[in-house]
């Protein structure tokens, strides 16, 4: 276990298979760290790596995917989400893919996800040891991204996407006492978002006024976050992981592939920063 270093891992929906090659080269090295904050499908992802079942969630995001179709607007109709959410969040963990929550539950390291308070806006960071129902519902909610996923309640606080409100929790790790972190990326260096923020109309989100408002700067908050971990990254302060070239894996990606060709980037690019860097970070 890296003793003084922390794990950041980013979202990107299925451009997260590029995490789950990272993932898998920690766990063939048997390398953990005592913190790690995951958000949106780095968190699905993470939950994989805390049990140490070393390909789960490259089986889940690839083989699954081409085998169940779970991502469709026909989902819109029947659970108001462009996932197939009662199948991700019900049958894989508890039949098709099991998860080993006694593993995860053993594992000494602290894992939190990243959820987006919708009645504040603000960014909750939640962690869960003897529950499994609600390390389900937690990860369910950092993943549920917004206008096109219904909102999860977790606590009796509805929660939505971690990334609306913090992509990249690197500023999270360090409030925690990591000042050296790793910090998986899924987009690469010298990336912005190219969409300009607009103000969301009133009668969406309606109850959520503190949501509208997030969601209305989105685009800059997530940019900002970019060149944070940019500058940190040549201050040495962190490693950082991430595609080489432009990705060209959209988030709701159907193409396995792209996917397969994506996680073998991640893996590979594990080997050429980790496996030279990690060692005297």
């Amino acid at each position: 276990m890296k003793k003084h270093i922390g794990l950041v891992l980013e979202g990107g929906g299925m451009r997260g298979v590029f995490t789950c090659g990272v993932l898998d080269w920690l766990l063939d090295r048997r390398i953990d760290f005592p913190y790690t904050v995951a958000v949106s499908a780095g968190a699905c992802n993470g939950l994989s790596y805390m049990s140490h079942q070393r390909g789960r969630a490259k089986y889940s995001n690839i083989d699954m995917l081409e085998q169940y179709k779970y991502i469709g607007l026909k989902y819109l109709w029947t659970q108001h989400s462009i996932l197939d959410q009662e199948l991700l969040y019900e049958e894989f963990p508890q039949r098709l893919v099991p998860y080993d929550f006694e593993a995860y539950k053993a594992n000494p390291g602290v894992f939190e996800m990243v959820t987006t308070n919708c009645l504040t806006g603000l960014p909750n960071y939640l962690s869960e040891k003897n529950d499994p129902r609600r390390l389900v519902r937690i990860a369910k909610a950092s993943s549920s991204l917004p206008y096109v996923c219904p909102v999860v309640i977790v606590d009796r606080m509805p929660m939505l996407d971690g990334g609306i409100v913090d992509s990249i929790p690197v500023g999270r790790a360090m409030e925690m006492g990591y000042e050296r972190n790793v910090v998986v990326l899924t987009r690469n260096r010298g990336y912005r978002k190219a969409s300009r923020d607009i103000r969301i109309p009133r009668f969406i989100y309606r109850r959520f006024p503190a949501l509208r408002e997030v969601l209305s700067h989105r685009c800059e908050c997530y940019n900002r976050q970019l060149e944070m971990v940019e500058r940190l990254e040549d201050e040495g302060k962190i490693l950082v992981v991430r595609p080489v070239d432009e990705v060209k894996v959209d988030r709701l990606e159907g193409n396995v592939d792209k996917l397969r060709a994506l996680y073998d980037e991640g893996y590979a690019c594990a080997e050429k920063v980790l496996g030279t860097q990690l060692a005297g970070f």
